[in-house]
């Protein structure tokens, strides 16, 4: 792990930092992109994007602090020195991120349903890039694990699981769909506001699914924090699914087509990298064939 990417003695670049930077700009062009499809006004997406960042932020300390009360209590200097008293909550930034947007949109009167969908797939880029960054500082520490794929971090002991990396290959997954969704809904096929629902269903099954992978954990009422939000999010946006759109015939054909779609763009990537290995397979046997006959 490299929790510092470059020491100039004068001043040191940690590896995280550099990743969350590369998150914010890579995120804010494609949300740019997205913008560009609508007749949103740049200048006001762009002021609820620092908007959201700032309450994701505040509330991500916020919960942080609360859930480690005993540590911090009710010094105000506690709670503002981050890097003297480190912590923050991923589920409580972006929950408090979605408020501060709505909180926003609600007072430039802009429409949330009709808006939202386009900050979901940056959302999901700048979450895959960050857990990448978050991996190679070793932040996010796996529980102990004998697989083959294990990595040692800095004062753990024995390989641990890549929780991080396989975090990040879903949300790039995740980025991906969520972009497909958004062209179905801007075609009228899936209504509007569908890809924040997925979103939420999507990032909480994640973390659902990863949590016990996961060695530090924020704990609420005994429990692990992200596993109670998770569960808790996850389910009722599974009976959402289920319950309106689940029974509809013309739903599961939607559902088919992205499905279909995305196992095109697969198979046909696999193909081609098939193609081109195969290819270069027989023109090393080819080689090596030459190379025989001449000495013989």
């Amino acid at each position: 792990m490299l929790p510092v990417l470059l020491d100039l003695k004068f001043i040191k670049i940690y590896t995280f930092g550099v990743f969350l930077v590369l998150a914010f700009f890579w995120g804010m062009f494609w949300l740019w992109r997205n913008i560009k499809l609508t007749s949103c006004k740049e200048e006001e997406i762009f002021d609820s994007l620092f908007a959201t960042l700032a309450g994701g932020l505040f509330f991500s300390r916020l919960v942080f602090v609360v859930l480690n009360f005993s540590d911090f209590g009710l010094s105000i200097l506690k709670f503002i020195l981050i890097n003297g008293y480190p912590g923050l909550s991923l589920m409580g930034g972006l929950l408090g991120g979605f408020f501060s947007l709505w909180l926003f949109f609600r007072v430039k009167n802009i429409n949330w349903l009709e808006t939202v969908d386009y900050f979901i797939s940056p959302l999901f880029l700048a979450l895959c890039i960050g857990k990448i960054g978050s991996f190679f500082a070793g932040i996010d520490v796996g529980t102990p694990t004998k697989f083959f794929l294990g990595v040692n971090y800095l004062g753990f002991q024995g390989k641990r699981q890549l929780v991080g990396l396989y975090e990040a290959l879903f949300f790039g997954l995740g980025a991906y769909i969520a972009y497909k969704i958004l062209m179905s809904v801007r075609r009228e096929v899936f209504p509007r506001g569908f890809v924040f629902y997925f979103f939420c269903f999507y990032f909480s099954a994640v973390s659902l699914l990863l949590d016990k992978l996961k060695a530090n954990h924020l704990y609420f009422f005994g429990r692990s924090f992200n596993w109670f939000v998770s569960a808790v999010v996850s389910s009722v946006f599974a009976i959402y699914f289920i319950y309106f759109f689940g029974g509809q015939p013309s739903f599961r054909k939607q559902m088919a087509t992205v499905f279909n779609s995305l196992k095109t763009s697969f198979t046909n990537y696999g193909q081609k990298t098939y193609q081109i290995i195969r290819g270069k397979i027989k023109k090393r046997v080819t080689k090596t064939g030459e190379r025989v006959n001449k000495k013989n």
